[in-house]
This record gives structure tokens, C-alpha cells and sequence, in this order.
């Protein structure tokens, strides 16, 4: 998912409207034509004890000092790890976002697209998140494996990846499971989603969103250098997992 323009920075747009005092929905669309639209804008502005207990247990993974936040949003997971004393750099491509972010505290956010991380050229890190099923970034396999080799050159021997994802096949909803016929049938994974954020009169730039299983996810980090040693699981389709660098 690439830098976003300013002009069609529909997911920025959302974040600061929460943040000056208004209550947006959150709008997206996929590329069949399934619209939702939720009232969650609030869950990037959450405090600690308002989280997921999923997302709670996660943190208590998190290793070292310096600590890498894939797609911060408006940076509530940058702005309780620095209360705790991590260094945090935080990234997303949306700049409205990052905006946001450094107008919160966080005090290094960049404007920066997941895929684009090679950018960071000397940073080392020791623990990476990605919260708010943010591993849908890595996109589809091919790209998440290279993301993944690049993250394995980033960080330090004993490193772990934080992240969360949606495992697709726990629905009951028939436009979701036509959706992942649909996808079998193209040849893409049946959880790779193509979707755009909206806000208003403003469409965001279409993209990949990967939701997997987590068989599916342990075949995607085959190979890698990373490898899954905890899940953390409510019940729910949303789940968590520590990944440990190998």
C-alpha cells in the first residue's frame, strides 16, 4: 500500500475529524461492492484499559527498546509503549494520520508506506507491532514474504513481531464467504481483500488487505526466518500472534 496522496487521504480525513470533536463512521468498501460502515473510528484514540484483551496480552511480548508500530493510525499503541519507556518509531501512509500522531506525542512519526520500509535504512528494531488487524498490510504472499526478509535484516537477533489479523473463514455472513469463492477462483488467497476507505465526498485509493487463517499464516512465514510461537485467541474471528525471529 503506497504513500496517499493528501487529496484523497480518506482514512486521514476520518482520523482527524475523531480528533476535532466529530464522530465519523468508518466507511469501506471492497471491490465487489460490500459496503460496511461502523461507528469505530474511536478504537485508534482507545486507551490502554479499553483495548481488546487479545491486543492487552499482546504487549506483554513486547521485547528490547526500540520498537517499530506498523500502520499506527492515530497512535495509541506509539503513545502507551513511550509511557512505558520503549523508543517507538511509528509509520503509515497516510499523512493526515501521522499528522495526528505527532499532535498526540508521538515523537517519531513518519509518513511512511508498510512496503516502503527499506527506507529506514539503519534502524534497528526489537520488537514489531502491527495492531488493528494490520497484517492484512503484508498484502498478498509474495509480498509479505518479501516484507518479512526485509523486517529479519531490520531487527535484532531475538526480535518479535506483535501482530493481528482476521481469520476470514469465521463468518457466517453468505457475501463474505461468496467473496472468498470469488477470490479462489481469480487465484488469489481466499482472505486477499481489495478495498478503499471513504470519508464524506473523499475515496480512498484502492488496495490489498491479506486476512488469513493461521495455517495460512504459518505457510506464509515458511521460510522467512520467522516463525509463530503464541497465539492469542477469544473466541472470536480476530486473533493475535507472537512471532519470533529465527
Amino acid at each position: 500500500m503506497k504513500r496517499v496522496d493528501r487529496r484523497n487521504d480518506a482514512f486521514g480525513l476520518e482520523i482527524v475529524s475523531f480528533f476535532e470533536g466529530g464522530r465519523p463512521f468508518e466507511i469501506v468498501e471492497r471491490d465487489d461492492g460490500y459496503i460496511d460502515a461502523a461507528n469505530s473510528t474511536r478504537q485508534y484514540f482507545a486507551e490502554f484499559k479499553h483495548w481488546p484483551d487479545r491486543q492487552k496480552r499482546g504487549m506483554k511480548y513486547v521485547r528490547g527498546k526500540h520498537v517499530l508500530d506498523v500502520g499506527c493510525g492515530a497512535g495509541r499503541v506509539s503513545l502507551y509503549l513511550q509511557s512505558k519507556g520503549f523508543r517507538v518509531t511509528a509509520i503509515d501512509n497516510s499523512p493526515l494520520a501521522v499528522r495526528t500522531c505527532i499532535k498526540r506525542g508521538v515523537t517519531d512519526a513518519r509518513v511512511l508506506a508498510f512496503e516502503d520500509i527499506g527506507r529506514l535504512r539503519g534502524s534497528r528494531f526489537d520488537t514489531v507491532v502491527m495492531f488493528g488487524n494490520n497484517f492484512g498490510l503484508f498484502g498478498n504472499p509474495t509480498k509479505a514474504k518479501r516484507l518479512l526478509r526485509q523486517l529479519h535484516g531490520m531487527t535484532t537477533d531475538g526480535a518479535v513481531l506483535i501482530a493481528e489479523t482476521i481469520d476470514p473463514y469465521r463468518t457466517t455472513n453468505p457475501f463474505h464467504r461468496q467473496y472468498l469463492r470469488r477470490n479462489r477462483q481469480r487465484g488469489r488467497m481466499p482472505g486477499q481483500i481489495r478495498i478503499r476507505i471513504r470519508f464524506q465526498r473523499v475515496a480512498g485509493a484502492w488496495f490489498d488487505y491479506l486476512f488469513v487463517s493461521l495455517d495460512e499464516m504459518k505457510d506464509v512465514l515458511n521460510g522467512s526466518g520467522w516463525n509463530v510461537t503464541h497465539v492469542i485467541e477469544e473466541n472470536l474471528p480476530a486473533y493475535v500472534v507472537v512471532i519470533d525471529k529465527i
